[in-house]
């Protein structure tokens, strides 16, 4: 019916703007060059693969990561149902089994009639429509070709992987597993409590352990959320303590007290054979790894499935050089995915829909989307979107991109409570006032799904 759709890259945004086309009777060939061109961290071919942490946040309706999926839900979401499939106990998170997770992707996309998957490295896009989505770890080729069609110097940050140990080289005897302020101890999360002289040798060893080196601009350009642990250790003794070791709400059995630290590990499959070391993203080699991350109570003899990595994200200037919808300026072409500056899992979910939606609006001679600024989506979209943003670095959605409330003195969860309410009342009624774009294809969130 109307004109293939190309789309580049076949990671969470590509392939979450592949499905929704098709879904819709829009015919796509979706290119993605692995397995015969890797990336520094992919592992395998399969699509929506999952290369950092197997999280994809909060599930709390008061957070704005959760709000974000109840949205997603509502504008029926390819991955988001995915992902839900692929869950695994993560207490208020949603995690997931990164290899169910991205079979199902890969079995969907490759199931369907109107996609056409082709495993090729695309180096420059010659006419549309076409969506941009070959993520933050796009080939150098192509975001060459693309940094001179947006005439502009491109951006780039680097972030780290958490490395993931192998559940059976773990000494239990060391280990207490509960999840934050579970009041029967019980919990989805193994924890690694530390005392105070543990804790500090733990630190001196990790901040004069030995990194991989980092060029000058990688220096520079260190994404804050993504810190190395190492780096966020070296600004203080209590940095780590406060911040991804911290051990409120946690009670040591052994002792009936809360730890001085604790390193959190969550699982990384449904089968519970591996673990991820929550809040360990790191620039140390791996002999460094591990010789330090062995020095935490229970991982005295841990094996490591994965070590840790620093690897190169790229992204553009999006407020600045792209037009509305993260168009390239006078073409039918589109960015979607982290390249935008939308960090996060859930945030290049969120794009890839928003490129389907964006297309088959134009496809269709509808009306483009805008998304209410009061809600999580809508928030996020219009901060990548703003040009009057002095330096643009990529950005979580969180409460702070959101339209202020009109409400005053309230406290931070009464705001949070607010900002909630409101996002879901205005997007229920954007959703139901577009049926041309959701229609049939309109979600609700799974019934008995806890929120609270």
């Amino acid at each position: 019916m109307e004109a293939q759709v190309s789309i580049i890259g076949g990671g969470l945004a590509g392939s979450e703007c592949a499905l929704s086309l098709a879904c819709r009777g829009i015919p796509v060939k979706l290119y993605e060059m692995r397995p015969d061109h890797q990336t520094p961290v992919h592992k395998t071919g399969l699509l929506a693969e999952l290369v950092c942490s197997n999280s994809l946040k909060s599930m709390r309706q008061d957070s704005a990561a959760g709000l974000l999926k109840r949205e997603l839900s509502l504008m029926g979401s390819e991955l988001l149902g995915y992902a839900l499939k692929a869950r695994v106990p993560a207490g208020g998170a949603l995690a997931v089994d990164r290899l169910i997770f991205s079979q199902l992707v890969s079995e969907a996309v490759e199931a369907s009639p109107e996609i056409e998957l082709e495993r090729e490295e695309v180096t420059e896009v010659r006419g549309g429509p076409a969506v941009i989505a070959a993520g933050p770890l796009c080939s150098k080729a192509l975001f060459d070709w693309l940094s001179q069609q947006l005439g502009s110097e491109s951006l780039s940050f680097f972030d780290a992987a958490a490395p993931i140990v192998d559940a059976d080289s773990l000494d239990q005897e060391d280990i207490f597993e509960q999840s934050r302020y579970a009041k029967d101890g019980s919990g989805d999360y193994l924890n690694c409590p530390m005392d105070r002289a543990t804790y500090e040798a733990f630190i001196s060893a990790l901040v004069s352990a030995q990194r991989v080196e980092a060029r000058d601009f990688e220096k520079r350009e260190l994404f804050f959320a993504c810190q190395p642990i190492e780096e966020v250790a070296r600004t203080g003794l209590d940095s780590l303590r406060f911040g991804a070791l911290k051990p409120v709400g946690l009670i040591d059995p052994k002792t009936g007290r809360r730890p001085w630290a604790v390193v959190q590990l969550r699982s990384e499959n449904t089968s519970h054979t591996a673990y991820n070391l929550v809040g360990f993203q790191t620039n140390l080699t791996w002999s460094e790894q591990r010789r330090v991350f062995r020095m935490i109570p229970g991982l005295g003899s841990a094996d490591f499935f994965r070590y840790g990595v620093m690897h190169r994200n790229s992204f553009v200037d999006s407020p600045h050089v792209l037009a509305p919808g993260f168009r390239i300026p006078h073409t039918d072409i589109r960015l979607a995915g982290q390249i935008t500056g939308t960090e996060g899992y859930t945030e290049a979910i969120a794009s890839g829909l928003l490129a389907a939606l964006n297309v088959y609006a134009e496809l269709t001679n509808a009306t483009p989307v805008q998304l209410p600024r009061t809600t999580a989506f809508g928030s996020l979209v219009a901060y990548a979107s703003d040009p009057s943003t002095s330096s643009y670095q990529p950005m979580h959605v969180n409460f702070g991109l959101f339209t202020p409330l009109e409400e005053k003195r309230l406290n931070k969860k009464q705001r949070y409570a607010a900002y909630a309410k409101r996002a879901q009342q205005d997007m229920e009624c954007y959703v139901d006032s577009r049926p041309e774009l959701f229609g049939r294809w309109r979600g609700s969130w799974p019934e008995g799904e806890d929120f609270a």
